[in-house]
């Protein structure tokens, strides 16, 4: 499976970005986690593009949405409300296909992985 990301940059505090995933099979669980400088990759948010079941971490909860297209192969990160602590090299990833919900946020459930896009926010 290949994945390409996009729609990174730089946005000021408060300011929105999208970020877009497409790949190459449709179906199963897809991600977007993300990693700054020194930390380590972290889980932001993913959908079970079959029901369309969404999980997302607390620190982005009523900010980010992510959302799937209707051939399920393109996978949105609508990110509003930006803050300075969400930049980032944001990574979208997706499963082999049989991922349940309590494991949709774990970095070990994702076998394929994009390249990343720099998210910057600037207070």
């Amino acid at each position: 499976v290949q994945l390409q990301a996009s729609g990174g940059g730089l946005v000021q505090a408060g300011g929105s970005l999208r970020l877009s995933c497409a790949a190459s099979r449709s179906g199963g669980a897809r991600a977007w986690f993300r990693q700054a400088p020194g930390k380590e990759r972290e889980f932001v948010a993913a959908i079970r593009t079959r029901d369309r079941l969404t999980v997302y971490a607390d620190s982005v909860k009523g900010r980010f949405t992510i959302s799937a297209d209707a051939a399920k192969t393109t996978v949105i990160l609508q990110m509003d409300q930006l803050k300075p602590e969400d930049t980032a090299v944001y990574y979208c990833a997706a499963d082999g296909g049989r991922t349940i919900m309590s494991a949709m946020s774990s970095v070990n459930s994702y076998y394929y992985w994009g390249q990343g896009t720099q998210v910057t926010v600037s207070s």
